[in-house]
């Protein structure tokens, strides 16, 4: 196993140096040296853009037109509290100390160990490998509405043909452009997704403008067909520009049936999609290796884009609610388009945000790979990942992404796939929410977040919301990932993991030993309940064995001390003998499969060492004698 040491106790104990680890240590895959990306373009632009992704330009109309405003409102609220939950326990985690490559599996990981770290990193590399698919389809898809040749729109202008084959070659074409600008590195990466960011925003500006310059006009709405595919009148949606009579008709929640999956909607269907569409708050964490200060930059970041998404998707719910009938709000999902001033450039905003979107996803996906590969934690399956270029570019993890995504591409329509990751994507969020109430409730005195806007009512609230949104979203998907979750754990368990990491559920039990052993009062001691206390000085450990079984047999409940003099003195000694001897004990005790605690001693004579056992075990000479000696 990879050798590795705890972000806990490379921090706050060990001065400030402790967070700038050399070279490889610092975490990203080539060290020091890769971690040139600032807050906005490390952390910023890439969450605003995952946020937004395609709801924001195709997804407006379908939320506020079938719930309403006040109902599309609360959803926002419900929704965006649950993700200030998770940010809130994300910020807390990221200012403790040295943030490596990975992201929240490096979170997680390093606070609830190997087993269930690699287990929820693996779901949410998987989660991003079929996001970023899903998202290349969702362009295709989007491409081919407009210039398909199929394409039913009014202004469709049928040029590509269309098709399963082809609709798989325009994916993996995309795919490549997507791949090739990951695989040449964070910094090309930053650049085209900061140029995508100018894109959406200058798309979105230009919507925003439309609603007020744009007059009343009536919009064609895509011909649907009759009874028994009887041709229909063309039907129209309603543009009115600021009405109040508009607005009071929009209050209300008005569900009906989605005119492109004929099914009927409710709120739960509706908080899903809207909900997919914000589940992107771990795209900035997943760049902490190549950021120059994640420990600054993944709070402060993450907060200023989930602070801006929200602004954004309120003042659009207003906007569309002010402006648009419910006829053109259900029936036509991409009116954007259609009131914009100039078009093209909502269209450019839609592929940008999914072309983003995917680049986020496999970018992301590649880091998780690369930090699950460098720990060593599934063996050669995911050794090649391993191999980064002389920048310090894990351009191997790019390519194994790329080939998966590949793969899930051939799935050719991955709709029922986008509730899957969602929940995927939950479970990751809960994991790093247990993190932080795990260290909380712990107590541990390494952690001492310099954010301190969360307490562990917060953390816990965001474990239970994740969990309550994953089985609204979808039960069968939610129950199945948990399964998944606990294989992959039982599978590292039986593997082994590597053991320096620390794991919080050793701090969590001391504490609560320790907080229980405190309210033990010897004067409330009564001879009813009184337990048998053994001490058994082992002399010779070989054939101590069927002693230790006996003596663990007597005890019925009580306590139990193995004890050990090794004669000598301290004084004349280079070191103390004793220490490198409590392994070999530990193991003995698990062997003979006895409850016993293990003390030892150095003394000049076995008598004053029976006597300093008895006084450090927490028996009493006077009531209690040595059960056994063996020399």
């Amino acid at each position: 196993m990879a050798s590795e040491s705890s972000p806990l106790l490379a921090y706050r104990l060990l001065g400030e140096e402790g967070a700038a680890l050399p070279a490889n240590g610092a975490g990203g895959p080539g060290g020091a040296s890769a971690r040139k990306l600032s807050t906005f373009l490390g952390v910023v632009v890439p969450t605003v853009l995952s946020m937004f992704s395609i709801v924001v330009f195709l997804r407006i109309g379908f939320v506020v037109g079938h719930a309403g405003l006040l109902q599309a409102l609360a959803m926002l609220l419900v929704a965006y509290f649950i993700l200030a939950l998770t940010v809130l326990s994300v910020c807390a985690i990221a200012t403790n100390g040295a943030v490596q490559g990975g992201g929240a599996y490096f979170m997680i990981s390093r606070t609830l160990g190997p087993e269930v770290g690699g287990s929820i990193g693996l779901m949410f590399y998987l989660a991003n490998v079929c996001g970023c698919a899903v998202s290349l389809l969702g362009l295709v898809e989007s491409v081919l509405d407009v210039f398909g040749a199929d394409a039913t729109g009014p202004s469709g202008l049928r040029v590509l043909p269309q098709g399963y084959g082809w609709n798989l070659l325009y994916g993996s074409l995309l795919l490549g452009l997507v791949g090739g600008v990951c695989t040449l590195g964070a910094g090309l990466y930053a650049r085209a997704s900061f140029l995508t960011f100018l894109l959406v925003s200058g798309s979105l500006a230009s919507v925003l403008i439309s609603f007020v310059a744009v007059g009343p006009r009536d919009i064609r709405l895509t011909p649907r067909p009759g009874p028994n595919g009887s041709s229909v009148p063309p039907r129209f949606g309603h543009f009115t520009g600021f009405n109040s009579s508009t607005l009071k008709d929009n209050l209300g929640a008005g569900y009906a049936e989605d005119y492109t999956t004929g099914a009927m909607m409710n709120f739960a269907s509706v908080f899903a999609v809207l909900f997919n569409g914000c589940t992107g708050i771990m795209a900035g964490a997943n760049m902490s290796g190549e950021l120059k200060d994640p420990s600054r930059a993944i709070p402060l970041g993450t907060i200023v884009a989930v602070a801006y998404t929200f602004f954004v998707y309120v003042l659009l719910f207003f906007l569309s609610s002010f402006t648009c009938d419910r006829t053109l709000l259900q029936e036509d999902y991409g009116f954007f388009r259609a009131i914009s001033l100039w078009p093209p450039l909502v269209l450019i905003g839609i592929y940008a945000t999914a072309l983003s979107a995917s680049m986020s996803s496999l970018i992301g996906a590649s880091r998780i790979l690369h930090a699950l590969a460098r720990d060593d934690l599934f063996g050669v399956i995911l050794a090649p990942a391993k191999v980064v270029s002389r920048g310090g570019n894990p351009w191997a993890a790019v390519l194994y992404s790329w080939g998966l995504v590949q793969l899930v591409l051939l799935a050719g329509k991955l709709n029922t796939l986008a509730a899957v990751v969602t929940v995927f994507y939950l479970v990751a969020y809960a994991a790093v929410d247990l993190s932080c109430l795990s260290l909380e409730w712990a107590s541990a005195p390494n952690f001492r977040p310099t954010f301190s806007l969360f307490s562990w009512h917060t953390c816990l609230l965001g474990v239970a919301s994740c969990l309550l949104m994953m089985f609204l979203i979808s039960p069968g998907a939610a129950g199945g990932s948990l399964l998944l979750m606990g294989l992959l754990a039982a599978l590292l368990t039986a593997r082994g993991g590597p053991s320096s990491w620390g794991y919080v559920s050793q701090a969590l039990l001391f504490h609560q030993v320790r907080k229980y052993l405190l309210r033990l009062d010897v004067r409330k001691d009564h001879v009813k309940f009184w337990r048998p206390q053994l001490l058994l000085l082992v002399g010779n450990p070989r054939g101590a064995l069927p002693l230790l079984r006996l003596a663990n047999q007597l005890k019925k409940g009580g306590l139990y001390v193995l004890g050990h003099v090794t004669l000598g003195d301290l004084d004349s000694l280079p070191s103390d003998p004793v220490q490198p001897q409590y392994g070999a004990w530990l193991s003995l005790v698990d062997r003979a499969q006895v409850k016993a605690f293990v003390d030892l001693t150095l003394s000049p004579s076995v008598r004053q060492g029976a006597q300093h056992l008895l006084r450090i075990s927490g028996l009493e000479s006077g009531t209690l004698l040595p059960w056994g000696f063996r020399s």
